[in-house]
């Protein structure tokens, strides 16, 4: 049996980009162009009608842009948006970026005419984030004073390695105040269960945070407005470095960097090769370089293949991450399709470092958290709203 083509909806003032994205779409049986529209208030009128399951929308846009549009669309019709911008000015990047923060869930560079030679990589890449985008899950916040912003309470789960045979904390849930989900693809089926345990306090001994020196962050679709949640909460005055692995789009890197840097409390830069993490810095690896460490604790480019996909790659970090800080590592593994960084974080596992895996129910997509955990690799399985009130709890308060 057939299954239905993926109902898209382009939102694209530029006649040019959407004969473009006609062809590029039209290519593949998969995914059916449902309706076009020029600005965000005709894309508004058109979302009822059509019933689209993915927005491909433009960043600068008449009467009505890209950011207005996104937030219109998270509160009347909540569905997943791709961000498509042909912009690296800072100024635009940083509107991208805004955008992922008002719920779209990924960015796209938009194809231009002149750059058509290399069609077949772009197509692949815009119909692959499309699929995903199809069966992520999508989170809305009623409009309300950010003070009064409700925001999810999962107690965590821990898992201890496997040779105590005991859990340490029971997995309490409650309802989440606004979240519509949509059906995430079949092959990525929930990790089975944890069992429940018996006390409702943070664990203490599950894994030592008194030595951890260094914190790796791995994440893909949704990652973004993961990492946005975690590294805002961090103070000036954070005690380690943090190396953050990201899958984007090429040429969105450095709008990233700055984005998180214009909302963090903390410097956020491209780790400069040769040069040593230093303490309360959060750091990226370049487009297109794996990062390492050498013998001294120096970051390292490779340019070696992509693994598990991708380069840079999470599981390439994670590894070198744990052949150099051992127990005082902590790896923590965010929202993603596939597994890059789940066998890194097994890796970490083993040397003795302390591993947090994001929970499903927080998870735009729950693929390498997912694979993490099916590896018994995460310790702590937490939603995204909890990993940093851990942080600051075990790497500030009670080194105190």
């Amino acid at each position: 049996m057939n299954k239905k083509p993926i109902r898209v909806l382009l939102v694209e003032d530029s006649p040019v980009a959407l004969m473009i994205f006609k062809r590029l779409l039209g290519s593949t049986p998969e995914i059916e162009i449902v309706g076009t529209a020029k600005t965000g208030i005709e894309g508004l009128e058109l979302i009822p009608q059509v019933h689209p399951q993915v927005i491909c929308t433009d960043l600068n846009m008449p009467k009505m842009d890209g950011l207005e549009f996104t937030k219109e669309v998270m509160a009347k019709f909540p569905c997943p948006i791709l961000v498509v911008s042909s912009s690296v000015q800072a100024e635009d990047t940083l509107t991208v970026f805004n955008l992922l923060k008002a719920g779209a869930v990924d960015v796209f560079p938009k194809p231009r005419q002149g750059v058509m030679g290399n069609f077949d990589a772009i197509r692949h890449e815009l119909i692959s984030k499309i699929k995903v985008l199809a069966g992520v899950t999508v989170f809305t916040l009623h409009r309300r004073g950010a003070a009064n912003r409700e925001t999810q309470r999962v107690s965590p789960r821990v898992v201890p390695p496997k040779n105590t045979g005991k859990i340490l904390i029971p997995e309490q849930k409650r309802v989440d105040p606004v979240v519509q989900t949509v059906k995430i693809p079949a092959s990525y089926s929930p990790a089975p269960p944890v069992p429940a345990a018996l006390s409702p306090n943070l664990p203490t001994g599950a894994g030592s945070f008194q030595g951890v020196k260094i914190v790796a962050i791995g994440a893909s679709t949704g990652g973004p407005q993961a990492l946005h949640t975690i590294l805002c909460q961090l103070p000036p005055k954070f005690p380690v470095p943090v190396i953050c692995v990201q899958h984007i789009s090429e040429g969105f890197l450095k709008g990233l960097v700055d984005w998180l840097g214009s909302e963090c409390q903390l410097p956020v830069k491209i780790a400069p090769a040769g040069e040593r993490p230093e303490p309360g810095i959060i750091y990226f690896p370049p487009e297109q370089k794996h990062l390492e460490f050498d013998s001294q604790g120096r970051f390292l480019y490779s340019s070696m293949g992509p693994v598990s996909g991708h380069r840079p790659s999470v599981t390439v970090t994670f590894n070198a991450v744990a052949k150099f800080y051992r127990r005082a590592a902590l790896g923590i593994l965010l929202t993603g399709m596939g597994r890059d960084g789940a066998d890194g974080m097994l890796e970490l596992f083993k040397q003795g470092g302390i591993t947090i895996a994001q929970n499903e129910s927080s998870c735009v997509v729950f693929g390498m958290p997912r694979e993490a955990i099916a590896l018994s690799a995460a310790q702590y399985i937490l939603p995204i709203s909890e990993i940093a009130p851990l942080l600051l709890k075990r790497l500030m308060s009670d080194r105190h």
